[in-house]
């Protein structure tokens, strides 16, 4: 029996990827350097690698390259606070299965960004612990936000189960011995998702599927 899911955030509970890739994008145009949607997905989606190489291509300097960062993540923040970010059926899932099972959000986000997302959903009220950038040892695909997750739910990795939707976190899931259902987004649908338990079409799926 699933005892408990772990949910990514972002393109599963939220859509904000596109404005994440919209604050790189023009942050890197301004110094000459194309991110095209293709690049952004394979880079920072997959390969959770960054793209600020694209600016040091260019001639930037390390300073002007934290510089484009800091701003980069300042764009995305008042992004976040005006965009629509919501996605349909993730409150009435989340309310579905609240109270029934435990529910943790493991997400690379920085905290403050995070803060500023669910300010805007109220979706914390469903849920029973998160996990953010710091509160583990490396990011995903690293198995170490899932392994911080499994400890802090007191359960066994055959009770729990992650729901993703880009490759490196179905990786992080699989390497920490859990179980992964994958939700592929417009922006993942082409990564490899061979190592999947399930590939569902919609979030709405998951009570069915659970309880």
């Amino acid at each position: 029996m699933i005892k408990a899911i772990f949910w990514d955030n972002d393109g599963i509970l939220v859509d904000t990827e596109q404005y994440y890739y919209r604050a790189t994008k023009d942050v890197l145009a301004g110094v000459g350097a194309d991110l095209t949607l293709e690049l952004f997905a394979e880079l920072l989606l997959k390969q959770a690698k960054g793209a600020w190489h694209l600016a040091t291509e260019q001639g930037c300097s390390k300073q002007e390259v934290d510089e484009l960062h800091k701003q980069r993540n300042l764009n995305y923040l008042e992004l976040l606070k005006t965009e629509n970010i919501g996605l349909p059926d993730v409150e009435d899932v989340l309310k579905q299965l609240y109270g029934k099972i435990t529910m943790c959000i493991v997400t690379s986000s920085l905290k403050d960004t995070f803060a500023v997302i669910h300010e805007r959903t109220g979706f914390l009220k469903y849920i029973d612990f998160v996990l953010a950038s710091g509160d583990y040892a490396a990011s995903k695909p690293d198995p170490s936000p899932y392994l911080t997750a499994l400890a802090k739910s007191g359960l066994k990795a055959e009770e729990c189960i992650v729901i993703e939707d880009s490759q490196r976190g179905l990786l992080a899931a699989k390497a920490a011995g859990l179980k992964c259902w994958v939700i592929p987004t417009t922006l993942t649908r082409d990564q490899d998702f061979s190592q999947a338990d399930k590939i569902l079409t919609s979030i709405k799926d998951v009570p069915a599927l659970l309880l």
